[in-house]
């Protein structure tokens, strides 16, 4: 005998049989394909999404043999430069902040140009003497020494065949 106490279940609503609708058979079982190309090209792409992923089994309507062939297939494809990994995809808008908004920090300024070093900067003293080691230890430096050195060769030479 049913206890009293017990409330009785909710009635649920009656199960909508769902429509089996026949699969969709295998392009290369159909056709008789024994195995992928993965040189064709126009027949791969039909494999792959618009964003560039390998469409998934249901969806191609592949057996599993046959999605296992593209699915290498398209690798070996994209490893040899045949299809591309991703699509581009073209945005209308940029996200991020943008490239002129820096926020509270206020806006750089104009670039300064770097300054280059000067003979009299390259020269140690009236002489003509170089320092060498100090111009030398910055490599960046190293260039302006040499091309000083030679303008001052230059220069002995005028004044002793003068």
């Amino acid at each position: 005998m049913p206890r009293k106490n017990m409330p009785t279940p909710p009635k649920r609503a009656p199960k909508i049989e769902k429509r089996h609708t026949k699969k969709k058979p295998c392009t290369f079982c159909v056709h008789g394909v024994i195995a992928v190309d993965y040189k064709d090209l126009a027949q791969l792409r039909k494999y792959i999404s618009d964003r560039g992923k390998i469409r998934g089994r249901k969806v191609s309507g592949n057996c599993q043999q046959h999605q296992r062939d593209v699915t290498d297939a398209i690798k070996t494809a994209r490893e040899l430069a045949l299809l591309p990994y991703t699509q581009r995809t073209v945005t209308e808008k940029r996200g991020g902040r943008g490239r002129d908004d820096r926020g509270d920090r206020g806006s750089r300024g104009p670039r300064g140009e770097k300054e280059e070093a000067t003979l009299a900067d390259v020269l140690g003293d009236i002489d003509g003497e170089v320092i060498r080691e100090e111009l030398l230890e910055d490599a960046s430096t190293a260039e302006a020494v040499f091309e000083a050195a030679a303008i001052v060769e230059e220069a002995a030479t005028v004044e002793v065949s003068e």
